[in-house]
This record gives C-alpha cells, sequence and structure tokens, in this order.
C-alpha cells in the first residue's frame, strides 16, 4: 500500500487565498484518491502543528478521513536526522514517519507546492503549482503515481 504524505496549502486550496477558499481543492483529492483505495495518507501540512489529528480528519469524507494514518513528527524533534536530509524539513519528517512505524522502504509520495523542503529531482514528491493548487491535471498525475506504487 502507497503512503501519501499530503501539504494542505497550496494543494488543498491556493497558497495565499482567502480563508473562505481553504480546501477548495478538496473534491479533486479525495477523487483522485478513491481510485487508489488502499492509499495511506499522512498529513505533513504545518496545520499539523495548531490543530488535532481529528480536526484535520473531519474536514475530509468519511472515506478519505479513514485512510488518514496521522501526522508528520515536527522537525525541531528529529533525532539522528542523516546528513542527506538536514537541509530538507520535510523530506525527513517524511522519512521519520516511515521509521517510525516500521515502513522504512515502504513506497511513498508526498504532494506538495514547496520543492525546497525536499532533496533536489527527489523522485517521491509530486510538486503542484502553489498558485492553483490540485487541479485536474495534477490530479491525475496523483492517480497514475499511486497506482505506480503499488
Amino acid at each position: 500500500m502507497p503512503v501519501l504524505f499530503l501539504d494542505f496549502d497550496g494543494v488543498l486550496h491556493p497558497e495565499h487565498c482567502h480563508e473562505s477558499k481553504h480546501f477548495c481543492r478538496l473534491p479533486v483529492l479525495e477523487d483522485s484518491l478513491r481510485q487508489v483505495p488502499g492509499t495511506k495518507i499522512v498529513i505533513t501540512s504545518t496545520w499539523r502543528l495548531e490543530q488535532s489529528l481529528a480536526d484535520l480528519r473531519q474536514r475530509f469524507s468519511p472515506d478519505i478521513a479513514n485512510m488518514i494514518q496521522g501526522v508528520t513528527p515536527r522537525y525541531s524533534e528529529l533525532q539522528n536526522v542523516p546528513n542527506t536530509l538536514v537541509s530538507y524539513q520535510r523530506e525527513a519528517e517524511c522519512h521519520a514517519w516511515l521509521w517510525s512505524n516500521n515502513l522504512p522502504h515502504c513506497n511513498w509520495l508526498a504532494v506538495d507546492d514547496r520543492s525546497w523542503l525536499y532533496k533536489p529531482f527527489c523522485r517521491s514528491l509530486l510538486l503542484v503549482d502553489g498558485r492553483d493548487g490540485l487541479t485536474e491535471a495534477t490530479a491525475c498525475l496523483l492517480v497514475t503515481r499511486l497506482l505506480s506504487l503499488l
């Protein structure tokens, strides 16, 4: 089963949009995830630092909320970050979650709008344009990439 590390700002809605537009791209994501039902979702968004997992899950449809396994740990609390990941905060958090959940060799994909949080040319990153968020076109890529991890 693939693991999807999910950002919110710039993915589920355009970066820096008005609060009324928050999660406007959520239906696009949910439709995509229904095509890959075994996916495990882990929230990487900074929203995880201010809201409980239960509150974050409530934003999703019940079937998708059930796919959410947790949130990544805070970078500042990580120990033994490999030298190759020290400069790439979000990728380090993804790896830490995988290790702490006994999935160090699991196939994973991160959907994010900030490439600099991952190593250059990270094969596990699906980069989204933060000005638009997840579009139908990038959602098709998401499904293809997740299916390739099965």
